[in-house]
């Protein structure tokens, strides 16, 4: 597969089909890789969406599984992955495109919303991560244990402590709803959003609903949608027709 370089920074990436642009962030928290659309997605996007769209994956920087890699940049870490978006879509020629992400993709997405607004013309958020007050603490503690040292073990630059302040400056910072914008963010974003909920541990309903009701421009699936898997088609097709109405506005 090709890869994206800037730097120490190497990720890898595929494309298929042709036409609007619509990058797809795989789910997966930070083990987040290509793979995870064969594994563990409720539906493949890639597959669904490439006879429409241009569409665009890639692994996490420094996923375990992937091929992509970089730096720890602990002082700004969802920005560093933000950089790794919009520099693979600057690598690739795309100025404006459509955006959908799974789980982790929901706080990228917003993230991207706050960097780039000129550039996403609409995004497709599929049950999306936020925080959970019950488990103030469940994004930090899996990833010391699941990420981490995996991530150590084939890093001999890396260790545990970087790992431990990393993932403090991630979760830990800012504690709160969709952790890389505000309430008032969400509020004042005129951006077309289309959320799909979920309810598990780290895709809580409730802030997949207030989303949807701070938005001025929110849209909402059918729930719940996953179960029974009859229903699947049915919320990706409102996806997809989320989609279709905003195709106009790539001039």
């Amino acid at each position: 597969m090709p890869m994206y370089e800037k730097g120490s920074v190497r990720i890898q990436y595929k494309e298929a089909g042709s036409g609007i642009p619509l990058l797809i962030l795989p789910g997966g928290g930070l083990n987040a890789t290509m793979s995870f659309f064969n594994t563990r997605s409720p539906f493949d996007a890639v597959e669904e969406f490439k006879n429409e769209y241009r569409c665009i994956t890639m692994d996490l920087r420094n996923a375990n599984g992937g091929e992509s890699s970089g730096p720890l940049e602990i002082e700004r870490p969802w920005d560093a992955y933000a950089d790794d978006q919009l520099g693979l879509m600057d690598h690739l020629g795309i100025d404006k495109f459509l955006v959908m992400g799974f789980c982790i993709g929901g706080p990228f997405i917003w993230n991207l919303l706050k960097r780039a607004p000129e550039r996403i013309i609409a995004a497709v958020m599929v049950q999306p991560s936020g925080y959970r007050p019950e488990l103030p603490d469940q994004f930090y503690a899996n990833n010391i244990k699941d990420w981490g040292p995996a991530l150590c073990a084939r890093r001999p630059d890396l260790d545990m402590e970087t790992v431990h302040h990393f993932l403090e400056k991630m979760y830990r910072a800012n504690p709160d709803f969709v952790f890389t914008v505000s309430r008032d963010f969400v509020r004042q974003c005129q951006t077309p959003i289309f959320v799909m909920p979920d309810d598990t541990a780290p895709h809580p309903y409730a802030v997949a609903k207030e989303v949807v009701d701070l938005a001025p421009n929110a849209e909402v699936s059918i729930y719940p949608w996953k179960e029974p898997k009859e229903r699947v088609p049915e919320a990706v097709a409102q996806a997809r027709a989320f989609l279709a109405r905003q195709r106009n506005r790539i001039s």
